[in-house]
């Protein structure tokens, strides 16, 4: 559960014991200063994780899924995807450093569904 701490005189949010999954440490004892939906300040974050809390916002510039650059619903794009694993010869799931344990635990579900190989972003 997330506690915020009332705003302050500044019109800041405060929210204390943040989690970064940025680089895979988890660091669990960042505090975020918001104003608005901007995290202004992530203290004790490193240089990785202030950027990343920083940088990403509540903003919505993007629509939910898009197919070939245009906008799309989701069930349309779910579809679009299961076609293009479908026809693949070899598939690849690569990454999800950055995501949760569910999600990578459903990537490899998935790899294993459709016999794609999984690659971690750190490979050289």
């Amino acid at each position: 559960m997330i506690r915020t701490a009332p705003a302050s005189q500044d019109g800041l949010t405060i929210v204390p014991h943040a989690t970064c999954t940025f680089c895979g440490c988890v660091c669990d004892d960042i505090e975020l200063h918001a104003q608005g939906d901007r995290i202004v300040r992530a203290k004790s974050a490193c240089s990785l994780g202030e950027s990343w809390f920083k940088y990403h916002t509540a903003e919505r510039n993007y629509p939910d899924a898009l197919i070939d650059g245009q906008p799309a619903t989701v069930d349309a794009a779910v579809e679009r995807a299961a076609e293009y694993l479908h026809a693949a010869h070899m598939p690849l799931i690569y990454g999800l450093s950055n995501v949760t344990c569910e999600a990578q635990r459903g990537a490899v579900s998935l790899a294993e569904l459709i016999g794609a190989v999984i690659d971690s972003h750190t490979s050289l």
